[in-house]
């Protein structure tokens, strides 16, 4: 992808001046839009589409979920999706919509931060989602080493002259889910706290404990981390109104319309295939 190799160098040399304005002031709305206990709520897009029917609800901005784009491209989540694919595809989201796109990159697909930035920027990006898991482990990452890798985004960001809004997603409760992690709620806690006020500190603008769960858990990291919260909305975990009692300032839905839309198809083309065998018969 060529750069610019003077003034913002981490902009890609096809971003023009009035691009990268507009994009700094979309970063500024979309940073404006956290706010404790009025969360921003974002039902995640997956394409053109769901992106436009996302604005035309009234939403002010639009997030894309890495779980359904990369699954509507043929790939398994998890960077499973090439890196130039899932950038197409937020570039189509962006170019669909006129009010701000947050991209879910995952860990950032091993990209140097600077790289990183200009993909985010081609793509029509005033903010981005970066996980702390390492899908080369498939462990979590270390937690000063994604701190320093916030960090550089945020200076590329900056260099850049579009201070993108980083959401810094905590994966210590999906990771103990998965692993069956016996720990005692507190000690996840405590190490979730621990991630969010290093990537925080690191330049991060938002903390995102993913599948957090229950009120009190969700209470105790809203206390505990002097930023932002962004918490998954899942269909029966906590109600908005809850949410937004307990101080989080940004909701996610994730993958959850995605996965409605594909049960209502699958259910239609079921009901369809048992019509033409009826039919045939």
């Amino acid at each position: 992808m060529p750069v610019e190799e003077h003034g913002h160098q981490n902009v890609p040399a096809s971003l023009g001046d009035d691009a990268r304005q507009k994009l700094a002031a979309d970063a500024a709305v979309l940073r404006d839009l956290h706010v404790p206990k009025r969360p921003l709520v974002l039902p995640n897009a997956w394409d053109a589409v769901t992106a436009r029917l996302v604005e035309e609800a009234g939403f002010p901005a639009v997030a894309t979920t890495s779980h359904a784009v990369a699954e509507s491209l043929g790939f398994d989540d998890g960077e499973g999706a090439p890196a130039a694919e899932m950038f197409a595809a937020a570039r189509r989201v962006s170019r669909t919509v006129s009010v701000p796109v947050t991209v879910d990159c995952e860990s950032g697909y091993g990209l140097p931060a600077a790289e990183l930035v200009a993909r985010l920027l081609s793509a029509g990006a005033a903010g981005c989602n970066l996980e702390d898991t390492d899908h080369r482990t498939g462990g979590l990452a270390d937690p000063g080493s994604h701190a320093a890798r916030l960090a550089e985004v945020r200076a590329a960001a900056d260099e850049a002259g579009v201070p993108l809004v980083i959401n810094a997603r905590v994966d210590v409760f999906l990771r103990a889910a998965l692993t069956g992690d016996s720990r005692p709620r507190s000690e996840l806690v405590g190490e979730a706290l621990e991630r969010g006020r290093a990537y925080l500190a690191a330049g991060a603008d938002c903390v995102f404990p993913i599948m957090a769960g229950d009120p009190g858990t969700i209470g105790r990291l809203v206390a505990g981390l002097d930023g932002p919260v962004n918490v998954l909305h899942e269909p029966d975990g906590p109600a908005l109104s809850t949410l937004a009692e307990l101080g989080v300032s940004r909701v996610s839905l994730g993958p959850g319309l995605f996965r409605a839309a594909e049960n209502w198809l699958r259910g239609e083309l079921r009901s369809l295939s048992e019509s033409v065998r009826e039919s045939a018969g």
